[in-house]
């Protein structure tokens, strides 16, 4: 009788464990994140720059090239906007590379002249005014857009306009 008594509890409890364990559904074992998970890719290294002309010649070929990413945004372009493919130079993708050192496409004496422009708007008055806030850029005046687009005064935009007197008429004096 004593034995029946410790055989019902025992029961009872692998009763429930195997009720629990129909009703949980299956998992698949866990595995780390690295056997799935690709290699982390090399950093990319990029070449010391050659033919700086405008841009400081001490910077990193990982500096000009962030430098040309915040150019390329903003102005809306590409790369080849300003550097020639080279067809001796011929990439992993089959396309030829591009040769940033040349300097016959006009585009990039353009960005030379733009860039030399904003530096002296920076430097010779956007400095010299308290609190000027943000420096002007590519971005300022192109907007994503190769050209810079046309700024429109909008009615609402502006100061109200006083009337003005007809033509040849004096104004009255200012109060």
């Amino acid at each position: 009788m004593k034995l029946s008594v410790l055989f019902l509890p025992s029961a009872a409890v692998l009763l429930a464990v195997v009720a629990i364990a129909v009703a949980t559904p299956a998992q698949p074992p866990a595995t780390p994140p690295s056997a799935t998970a690709p290699p982390p890719a090399e950093p990319r290294v990029y070449p010391a720059p050659t033919n700086l002309k405008v841009l400081p010649k001490d910077l990193t070929g990982q500096q000009v090239h962030e430098i040309m990413e915040r150019w390329s945004a903003s102005l809306g372009t590409h790369c080849d906007s300003c550097h020639t493919a080279d067809p001796q130079n011929i990439g992993p993708n089959g396309r030829p590379r591009l040769n940033f050192a040349d300097d016959t496409k006009p585009m990039k004496d353009a960005a030379r002249l733009m860039f030399k422009m904003t530096e002296d708007i920076n430097t010779n008055y956007v400095s010299m005014i308290d609190s000027s806030g943000a420096p002007v850029t590519c971005g300022t005046c192109h907007r994503g857009h190769l050209g810079p687009e046309p700024f429109k005064i909008q009615p609402s935009d502006g100061p109200p306009t006083a009337q003005l007197p007809p033509s040849g008429e004096e104004r009255p004096p200012a109060q």
